[in-house]
Parts: structure tokens; sequence; C-alpha cells
């Protein structure tokens, strides 16, 4: 998932970029609002893709005294980051510049050179959406999309999605505004499409923060996952019984489990010891995303000794 999630990323940062620099040289030269507001998009997703780039970098390091379970929620963190950049930046730009169009409403000349811009940046944005798309779908399964975005813990992933579809949906938005603001000869109109590009960008930022704060706040695992540990717990011969299942992501691909396991009464110390064991390789077997395990013992606990921990 994280090789997917680069790639991703890395595809969005290269094509946000080039399309920035191309929307600026043509806002600039038509006097068009919301191709300048499509310029400040592509230019903060560019930049909020290398915080996300950055942030993948980091969740890789190892644990360390200061973080004895790893450095995984970095994605989270910055993928919060990333939302609050576009609902500021992003959206609150655009709306700015929209707004001030209206009020001063100039002309639009040449309007050409914004089709043919928009039309690039439409080919651009769709490539970093197929990208994106593709790494997406080998993580979402049967799921539908809406229900894997949500239950989706790689928030890089969906971050591009989010981005490019708000894109895609903003190059839309302004070509109609550049098209009716020249043909009707009222250009306030492109304003007014500045405003909607900025209001797609604020909606897209308020989902994008509402996803990335559940996983930063400490999210279960998927409830498919928890289910299967139940049954691999379960099926062991030496367990009559499990008490809680607790789960949370402390990554996207780094689980952390503490599970309450009672064993048959009377069970030898080094028969419980094995079984702890054996109940553990066959949950990371299967699930190596499962990194760290907890198994308390209940029928030690019971008995009125200290329950060992794995």
């Amino acid at each position: 998932m994280g090789a997917e999630s680069k790639k991703a990323v890395v595809a969005a940062i290269i094509g946000n970029a080039a399309i920035a620099v191309i929307k600026f040289v043509a806002g600039s030269m038509t006097g068009s609002s919301a191709m300048i507001s499509e310029g400040i998009h592509s230019l903060v997703d560019t930049g909020n893709g290398g915080l996300l780039f950055h942030g993948l970098r980091r969740s890789v390091r190892p644990a360390d005294s200061h973080h004895p379970f790893g450095h995984g929620m970095e994605v989270y963190f910055w993928s919060l980051i990333v939302a609050v950049s576009i609902f500021g930046i992003g959206g609150g730009m655009s709306i700015y510049e929209g707004i001030i169009h209206i009020r001063h409403a100039a002309p639009l000349e040449n309007p050409t050179i914004n089709y043919i811009v928009l039309a690039l940046a439409a080919l651009f944005e769709s490539l970093s959406f197929s990208v994106a798309w593709k790494a997406f779908r080998t993580t979402k399964g049967s799921r539908r999309t809406f229900a894997a975005i949500h239950q989706g813990k790689d928030p890089s992933m969906f971050t591009v999605l989010f981005e490019d579809s708000a894109a895609l949906l903003g190059l839309g938005v302004a070509f109609i505004g550049v098209f009716v603001s020249h043909q009707l000869e009222k250009p306030f109109i492109d304003g007014l499409a500045s405003v909607v590009i900025g209001l797609i960008l604020v909606c897209a930022a308020g989902w994008l923060a509402y996803e990335s704060k559940s996983l930063l706040v400490g999210e279960a695992a998927d409830p498919e996952l928890v289910a299967a540990i139940r049954e691999i717990a379960l099926a062991d011969p030496a367990v009559i019984g499990l008490g809680v299942v607790l789960t949370m992501h402390l990554g996207p691909d780094d689980v952390l489990l503490n599970i309450e396991v009672q064993f048959t009464p009377g069970l030898p110390a080094e028969a419980i010891h094995t079984a702890v064991h054996r109940i553990e390789e066959r949950i990371t077997g299967p699930y190596p995303e499962v990194s760290r395990i907890f198994i308390e013992v209940e029928a030690l606990r019971g008995a009125g000794a200290e329950a060992p921990a794995s």
C-alpha cells in the first residue's frame, strides 16, 4: 500500500505543478478570475502533495524511545494539515478572488487561451486521477467507493482522490464560467465561477478533515479483520472464550491488538504460554499488519495471578 500511495502522490505533484504554471500564465493573459482561482487550486494541490509525501516518508521511521509504537500516525497528521490548507488557502483565496472580480468585473480577453489551458489541465488531472484510482482500487476490494473511503486507513490515498476529483469538477465550473461570461458579455459570471470553485474546495477539505480526524484520534481496525481475529483465537484448542477485542490503527499498515482470552481452567502455565505464541503466529500470518499483539490471560487473572502479555 505504501508504494502505491507514494506513486499516486508523486504523480499528483508533477501534474499539479505543470497545471499551475499553465493556469497562471493563461489567467494573467486573459484576466479570467476563474482561471486565477484554478491556478491557486493547482498550486495548493502541489504543496499538499509535497506535505503528503513528507508524511509518508516520516511515517516509516522505526520506533524509538520517544515513540515506542513507531511514527505511522505522521501520515494522519499531515493529511489533516492538507485539509486545513485546502480549506484556508485554496478555498478561501478562490472565494476572495471571485468576490473581488464580481465587484470589479472586467471583460475577458481572448478566452480561446482559457479553453486550451482548461483542456490541457483536464488531460493532466485525468492522468493523475487514473493513477490514484488504480492504486485505490487495489485496496478497496468489493466495497463501494464511499464506504471504502470512510473505512480506509491510508488518508494519502483518498486525499489525492479528493483533490483530483475536486480539480476536475473545478475545471468544469471554470469552463462554464468563462464560456457563459464571454457569450453573454457578463464578466461577473466568471467571478461567480471562482466562488463556486472555492466552495467546492471547502467541501472537499471538510470531508477530508473529518476522515483524517477519525484516524488521528485512534480508529479501530475494519470489522472484518476483528471478526477474523476472533475466529482465529476461538479456533485454538486451548481457548474456551474471548473477552474484549480492542484494535487501533497506529498507521495505514500498523494495527495494535489487545485481546482478552479465556483459556481452559487448570491449564499449566507452560501450555498457556505456548498457546499465546500459537495464536499470535496464526494472526500475524494472514494479517501481517497486526504488528503488536497483547494477550490478556483471563484464566490466570481469575485465579489472582498477574496476566502475562505478549
